[in-house]
């Protein structure tokens, strides 16, 4: 029986997944929020006045035995990581396919109103970019998942807003998205840069209640 007003995160000590929990603490749709780390949140890492925020410690290896904590009525999965901070393609494939792969499946177990999750632009199962090819494999698995009742993906280009780890390239390109953006209209508009806040509030948007 799923539980109204509750939430569960995955992946919210992320760019985007910080940016989502912070909205959902001072969303009034929503009694608590629940969100599944690999270790134990950062002291005041999010101000949580209303005491609707629980953590819960777990191992993604084993993410099927925590299938109770999916008995809330909207999950938002907020995990991804990259080839070089994953250390092989097989590594890479087992947080952005595998692991969003299961939650979907726990989700629709556990009949969850909605599952969204962070794809990216130009995800193409069919594409040679193998980033680019798993993204879009995982949209095909979760669309075409029978019984699954809502499930969207966002889609952003370069995300910008403040990391912990150093992505030299990518703080160049913040730096340059700006300008960048001003120029990216019409059919190029879905390649403009895009904040961690906006992507949050576009999947939070995506949700039904």
């Amino acid at each position: 029986m799923t539980i109204n007003k509750t939430a569960l995160v995955l992946g919210a000590t992320g760019l985007v997944g910080k940016a989502l929990v912070k909205q959902l603490l001072v969303d009034p749709r929503y009694d608590a929020i629940t969100c599944v780390v690999r270790r134990p949140l950062p002291a005041k890492l999010f101000n949580d006045p209303l005491h609707k925020l629980n953590p819960i410690v777990i191992d993604f290896e084993k993410l099927q035995e925590y299938h109770g904590y999916f008995n809330v009525r909207h999950v938002y999965c907020c995990l991804g990581t990259t080839l070089k901070t994953a250390g092989s393609k097989e590594a890479f494939r087992k947080v952005d396919f595998e692991y969003v792969h299961i939650a979907a499946q726990l989700c629709r177990n556990s009949q969850c109103e909605g599952f969204v999750w962070i794809s990216c632009v130009g995800a193409d199962a069919a594409s040679s970019n193998f980033y680019l090819r798993v993204k879009g494999e995982l949209e095909n698995a979760i669309l075409r998942m029978t019984q699954l009742k809502h499930a969207a993906a966002v889609r952003p280009s370069l995300l910008l807003g403040k990391r912990h780890e150093s992505r030299p390239m990518e703080q160049v390109a913040q730096y340059m998205a700006p300008i960048v953006g001003m120029f990216m209209v019409g059919p190029f508009a879905k390649y403009r840069p895009v904040s961690a806040v906006e992507v949050a509030h576009k999947m939070i948007s995506l949700q039904h209640f």
